[in-house]
């Protein structure tokens, strides 16, 4: 039985990067965009479902939630500023590119052939920093979910420059794109005609659920699979669908974009002030053991987290706790400042054909 689920686990791999070629072929043929933004989207699913089968939990949640959530809704938002084919190009041009990206496909695949097997217990990744992480991490860290605890502690300072990054793409959308008039923009008086009624019904009953769940993965993230990456995704979801069924206008009302450029620079700051407080406590930078004096960790209830006689690392809980809401504001504030970026340039264009 064992050999036929290993068998079956194989040929689901192989049939599974099949239909990644054949999309990806799709996607390099379609000279309409809205088909290829589609075409990925399905792309993003179908290597969440090879990364589930390779017992990537965690890879493949940020894969179909980015991928095939976010990345879609922003792409057929910008697709708004251009036309819906793209230029024909005459084939001689496209010769170098197909040329290197043979070349490179080529030397990846060579490449691979040194890698070793996969779940090797000898490999690398396996036998040394890896094998640490799962043998030392119910000690010194706590989490049950051993993602959660390389990223948010042992490679914290790593995950900061991350969400720096994330903020510095938001910030760079808004110096391109801009935001003029529209940061200030009441809610339109116009309202929407009848047909749209079961649309912003469906709406309303689902933005509250997708906050809800955003929410749960942001906290179930110390026992499984999820985290404030994912989290903060499905959350600017929430305030994206509201903007696509009740108008740009009545969204930035709402969530204003100065609020959400400033929440994403507030979560860059409670990051890295986390790290300072370490630091003042007498410990290196995000060493979340030094997050409380002895005194204050010594007035937390023993049973906060549940069983009194287990041992709880505070520090490191309440660290991790804090560093990830404060990836959890900059992740859902950029991605909901990158979409108003780019669908709000539709409003600049109406209204300067009146």
């Amino acid at each position: 039985m064992t050999g036929f689920a290993v068998e079956m686990s194989a040929a689901l791999n192989v049939v599974l990067l099949l239909m990644l070629v054949a999309i990806g072929l799709a996607v390099a043929h379609t000279r309409n965009l809205l088909t290829a933004i589609l075409l990925m989207s399905v792309y993003s699913l179908v290597s969440a479902a090879w990364l589930m089968v390779m017992d990537a939990a965690d890879v493949a949640f940020t894969e179909a939630v980015v991928g095939a959530g976010a990345s879609t809704i922003i792409l057929l938002g910008a697709i708004l500023l251009t036309r819906g084919a793209t230029a024909r190009v005459d084939w001689r041009a496209m010769v170098a590119p197909a040329l290197l990206a043979v070349i490179t496909g080529g030397l990846l695949i060579y490449a691979s052939l040194g890698l070793p097997e996969f779940g090797d217990p000898s490999s690398p990744a396996n036998a040394y920093v890896g094998r640490m992480y799962l043998e030392r991490t119910g000690e010194e860290v706590g989490p049950h979910n051993v993602v959660t605890a390389v990223l948010a502690s042992y490679r914290g300072f790593d995950t900061l420059g991350e969400t720096v990054v994330i903020f510095a793409a938001g910030l760079g959308v808004a110096l391109m794109l801009g935001f003029g008039p529209r940061a200030t923009l009441a809610p339109a008086p116009e309202k929407m005609g009848d047909h749209h009624v079961v649309l912003r019904v469906a709406a309303k009953m689902l933005i509250p659920l997708i906050t809800l769940y955003a929410f749960y993965v942001q906290f179930h993230g110390d026992l499984g699979a999820g985290g404030a990456f994912q989290a903060g995704v499905i959350l600017a979801v929430a305030v994206i669908l509201y903007g696509l069924v009740f108008g740009l206008r009545e969204t930035i009302a709402a969530v204003p974009v100065k609020a959400a450029r400033s929440v994403a620079a507030l979560g860059v700051m409670l990051y890295a002030g986390i790290g300072v407080i370490c630091m003042v406590n007498g410990g290196a930078f995000l060493d979340y053991d030094y997050l409380f004096s002895p005194q204050v960790e010594a007035m937390i209830p023993a049973n906060l987290l549940g069983d009194p006689h287990e041992e709880h690392h505070w520090g490191q809980h309440f660290g991790i706790l804090f560093v990830e809401l404060g990836v959890l504001l900059t992740v859902s504030s950029t991605i909901v400042t990158i979409f108003y970026g780019f669908a709000g340039r539709s409003i600049d264009a109406e209204e300067a054909k009146r």
